[in-house]
């Protein structure tokens, strides 16, 4: 089978490709870097290298692919992060009807059925939507929860004001997810395209409360009384533009935030609950242990 892999190589797309490629089929990573062909290369995949923005590119990458797996890199430098999003969405739709692809994997998040109020994932409802009016293409969309790894930002906090915390509620229950769970999610579903029409699939590993968080990451540094700390919205926009970010990408997580505060996020998985993947937040710790003592 003939595989197209946007995401270069990145968290997911990495183990992704490797599995497809372990498993004996043709394997296309598309990349906007010359500096990473010879690390996709070296996997054993091809290297295609142009921008998500270049249709006629995306065209060409897509043509002949059994199967091909989307998701939107990030721009830090939007000016308008939603529509960024959602016009990439656009993008993958156009190519994916002129190169004639019949199967699309699509990386989602929980809370793409919110076309407002949920910061970037609004804009992953976008993409959904351009890729649900595709005729002839059969499109399974995962929706993965919130990515454990996110949680390594929080270390300078841990370390230099002993809490860790955000603006995702008190108490709140987060469904969380491995990124390498994501990446066996899109291999099953690529490797067996049985999925008709156009449908979604949530990806999560775990739900656990902040509180849960905050207790399982501190017994791993051996914090064991580390502290959930609620933020307000207004002083974690602050501290995400004061950590790099622009105001628009920081407004944006932020309001993503309080959608996870509100519950309002988390409303369409709630109903449509998976099982869990296999690696769980105790397992996460370990990872989240080494970089904090590499630290």
């Amino acid at each position: 089978m003939k595989y197209v892999i946007t995401g270069s190589t990145g968290h997911i797309s990495k183990p992704l490709a490797e599995t497809l490629i372990h498993a004996g089929h043709e394997v296309t990573v598309i990349t906007s870097s010359n500096e990473r062909v010879a690390a996709i290369e070296a996997m054993g995949a091809k290297a295609a290298t142009g921008s998500v923005t270049d249709i006629p590119f995306l065209t060409a990458a897509f043509t002949g692919a059994d199967g091909v797996y989307t998701m939107v890199p990030p721009k830090w430098d939007a000016a308008n992060w939603k529509e960024y999003i959602h016009g990439i969405g656009r993008n993958y739709a156009a190519a994916i009807a002129s190169a004639g692809v019949k199967k699309v994997v699509n990386l989602s998040s929980v809370g793409a059925h919110m076309p407002e109020g949920c910061g970037p994932v609004s804009g992953l409802y976008g993409v959904e939507q351009e890729l649900n009016a595709l005729a002839g293409t059969d499109v399974r969309h995962l929706r993965p929860g919130f990515f454990y790894y996110n949680f390594l930002s929080n270390i300078p906090m841990v370390k230099h004001m002993g809490i860790i915390g955000g603006n995702y509620g008190e108490h709140s229950s987060m469904a969380m997810v491995h990124t390498n769970d994501i990446a066996a999610a899109a291999a099953e579903e690529l490797q067996s395209l049985s999925f008709t029409s156009k449908s979604v699939r949530y990806v999560v590993s775990d739900e656990r409360t902040t509180d849960d968080v905050a207790r399982v990451l501190g017994a791993a540094i051996g914090k064991p009384e580390l502290p959930w700390v609620n933020f307000r919205d207004e002083d974690t926009q602050n501290a995400l533009v004061q950590a790099g970010l622009t105001p628009e990408v920081a407004a944006n997580y932020t309001e993503m935030g309080a959608a996870i505060a509100s519950g309002a996020m988390m409303a369409d998985y709630q109903k449509n609950k998976p099982a869990f993947s296999r690696i769980k937040l105790e397992d996460f710790a370990t990872e989240f242990a080494g970089a904090y003592n590499a630290s």
